[in-house]
């Protein structure tokens, strides 16, 4: 009796394992790699068929084909097919905006054996020449820019930085170029003043953080003048991170320096009305050993006003961020940051969390 009911699971588990194969189909692919090899981006989409053929004893049905990218196209026999018959899972690539080496995955699930395959193309798009309008994307008048954002990054107070931007002129006269309203910490010039038609030149800023009274992130505008004539209501923005001078720091100066311990760096003040406000109150602690100076609290909405206790927290002492967020006429979620920056080298830049669900009203 024994000996049959191991027999028995045996045929049962054999049907099983004949089930999960596809009843016998087997799928062989004549290779399961293509390089496409290097191409001109301008080539436009590339095409590779991987041919199989059925080596078992029932039909085979492909069930579905995934790509790995949307860049990725695949095509695939769809009808089942015959032992001894062949198909194909087809790959297209289309390399527009996507310059340099890729590698990318095609992903086959059968009813067959293997259940799953995945298929590999690859190769090297050179990238395309990019037009004028591409390359100076900001037009102002007869000339382009590549940007009309002038980014100094990081600028140690006390330092002083240069950026430059492309510009171009394109029109079939000569244009001057100057700029108004420019704040004395920046200097900016053009590089020639006057474009001639078809000439290349630069825009040069010189960021000098000493001349700054700020922390963190600012951005300041200016107008062009193209022409001895101002471009009312068109701007180009100038953006730096103002940051204190901490690598020149001695290890001894290091030890000895403050440090803002918050007892916490998320608050959610619950659910609340519109129309309404909530308080919100972050402790922390002068954990250092000199000194810990507030340099500057700001906010990500103007809903969220902040005030800092003290500016000047000595070392032991506890202090608090303050802010009231108000809900107004918002509802739903909010979640607002609270930048504060400090003189801890280690820890200069805190973000704070206020989170919380405003209701609708009548809701």
């Amino acid at each position: 009796m024994k000996r049959f009911v191991v027999l028995f699971a045996i045929s049962i588990l054999g049907i099983s394992l004949a089930a999960q194969n596809g009843g016998g189909a087997e799928l062989k692919f004549t290779n399961t790699t293509h390089d496409f090899g290097q191409f001109k981006e301008e080539a436009g989409p590339q095409s590779y068929s991987f041919e199989f053929v059925n080596s078992g004893t029932t039909d085979l049905l492909i069930t579905r084909v995934v790509a790995s990218c949307g860049c990725t196209t695949p095509e695939w026999t769809k009808s089942p097919v015959k032992p001894g018959e062949k198909g194909f899972v087809a790959a297209t690539y289309d390399p527009r905006n996507r310059p340099n080496k890729f590698k990318k995955t095609v992903t086959v699930y059968t009813n067959g054996n293997p259940a799953v395959s995945v298929l590999v193309i690859e190769g090297d798009v050179v990238p395309r020449e990019l037009t004028t309008e591409e390359i100076y994307r900001w037009p102002v008048g007869d000339i382009r820019f590549t940007s009309n954002h002038l980014a100094f990054t990081d600028v140690v107070k006390g330092e002083k930085k240069i950026r430059v931007m492309e510009v171009f002129n394109p029109s079939d006269k000569p244009v001057k170029i100057g700029f108004d309203r420019v704040p004395q910490h920046i200097q900016l010039k053009a590089k020639p003043e006057v474009l001639k038609p078809g000439e290349k030149g630069i825009i040069e800023g010189t960021y000098d953080g000493s001349m700054k009274e700020d922390w963190g992130y600012v951005n300041d505008l200016v107008r062009l003048v193209l022409n001895d004539e101002v471009i009312n209501n068109v701007y180009m923005v100038l953006s730096a991170n103002l940051t204190e001078d901490f690598k020149s720091m001695s290890k001894d100066e290091l030890e000895k320096a403050p440090v803002v311990s918050f007892e916490s760096m998320k608050f959610d003040f619950g659910s609340i009305a519109q129309q309404t406000k909530a308080d919100v109150k972050f402790e922390f602690t002068n954990t250092g050993k000199s000194d810990l100076i507030i340099r500057k609290v700001s906010s990500s909405c103007g809903c969220t006003t902040v005030t800092p206790s003290n500016t000047v927290i000595k070392p032991g002492q506890k202090s608090s961020i303050d802010a009231v967020f108000d809900a107004g006429v918002r509802s739903g979620k909010q979640h607002k940051v609270i930048t504060v920056i400090t003189n801890d080298p280690k820890n200069s830049q805190v973000n704070l969390v206020v989170s919380g669900e405003v209701i609708q009203q009548g809701k």
